[in-house]
C-alpha cells in the first residue's frame, strides 16, 4: 500500500486523529475509511482496542504507525487516526443550511461543525477562500462531527445563491437591522444562516440579500467570537 504523506490540502485523503474522531469516522462514514493507524502505546487504551476490533470487523486495515501519528497530530499522545477519503456532501432537500463565508480558523470551524450537529443542522456550505475543512485540526476540533454532516464547498457566494435562489437568507452582521429574536419569527420556508469571516465579518451587500440579523450584546465588546455567534444563532433558529 502506498506510503502515507504528511497532510496537504492537495491530497485526496486526510486523517481523523484521536480515538473519538476516528471512531466517529468509522461509525458514520465507513465507506470512506481507508486505514486505521495505531500507536504502539494504544494497547493500554480500552477505546483504542474497541476501535481496532471495529475496524477489523469492517475489513479496514490496521497498523502500528507511531511516526505517522506524530506527524499527523503534532502530539506524542495520539493513540489513533483514521485515514479517510475526502468527499463532497449532498444537501438534504429543504433542510436548513449553515453558510460560512471565508472562515479562516480551524478551531472555530471545528467547533461550529460540532455545534451544528448538536442542533440538528446538517447542511454546511463553505464559501472559498476558507480554511481546509478536511485539515486534521478541524476534524479533531469537531470531535468527528464532520462525518455526520453534509459539507459542501462553493467558489464564491454567487455560486451558492445560483444553486439555491429561493432560499431565505439570514446574514448575521454587526450592522444587522433585525434583532435575533425577531429574525427567527420571520422564517418563511427553507432558510440559511450566513456567518462571515472572523476578522472582517460579512460584506455590506449581504444585508440586501435577506434578513440582516443582529445578536444584541453589551457595548463592552466590539463583537462575539465567530463560533460563539454561530452557536447562539443556530440554537435560536433550531426552534424556528
Amino acid at each position: 500500500m502506498a506510503k502515507l504523506e504528511a497532510y496537504s490540502k492537495s491530497l485526496d485523503y486526510s486523517y481523523a486523529p484521536g480515538i473519538f474522531p476516528a471512531t466517529e469516522c468509522l461509525n458514520n462514514a465507513k465507506e470512506r475509511c481507508m486505514r486505521l493507524l495505531l500507536s504502539s502505546a494504544s494497547e493500554k487504551s480500552e477505546g483504542a482496542a474497541k476501535l481496532r476490533e471495529a475496524a477489523e470487523r469492517a475489513g479496514i486495515r490496521t497498523e502500528i504507525a507511531d511516526r505517522a501519528l506524530e506527524r499527523i497530530s503534532k502530539k506524542e499522545n495520539c493513540f489513533a487516526a483514521m485515514v479517510y477519503r475526502k468527499a463532497e456532501g449532498v444537501f438534504d432537500q429543504d433542510s436548513p443550511h449553515i453558510v460560512l463565508h471565508h472562515p479562516s480558523d480551524s478551531g472555530n470551524l471545528g467547533t461550529i461543525l460540532r455545534t451544528a450537529l448538536g442542533f440538528g443542522l446538517r447542511n454546511i456550505a463553505i464559501i472559498r477562500p476558507a480554511v481546509d475543512s478536511d485539515d486534521p485540526r478541524v476534524t479533531r476540533a469537531s470531535m468527528g462531527a464532520a462525518f455526520s454532516l453534509n459539507i459542501r464547498h462553493f467558489d464564491d457566494i454567487e455560486a451558492y445563491r445560483a444553486e439555491f435562489p429561493e432560499r431565505q437568507l439570514f446574514p448575521f452582521m454587526l450592522t444587522g437591522a433585525v434583532p435575533l429574536d425577531e429574525a427567527v419569527k420571520r422564517v418563511n420556508g427553507p432558510f440559511a444562516l450566513v456567518f462571515g469571516n472572523e476578522a472582517s465579518g460579512l460584506p455590506d451587500e449581504f444585508a440586501q440579500w435577506g434578513v440582516s440579523t443582529l445578536i444584541p450584546h453589551s457595548g463592552k465588546i466590539d463583537s462575539l467570537n465567530l463560533a460563539i455567534a454561530a452557536g447562539i444563532g443556530m440554537y435560536a433558529f433550531s426552534k424556528a
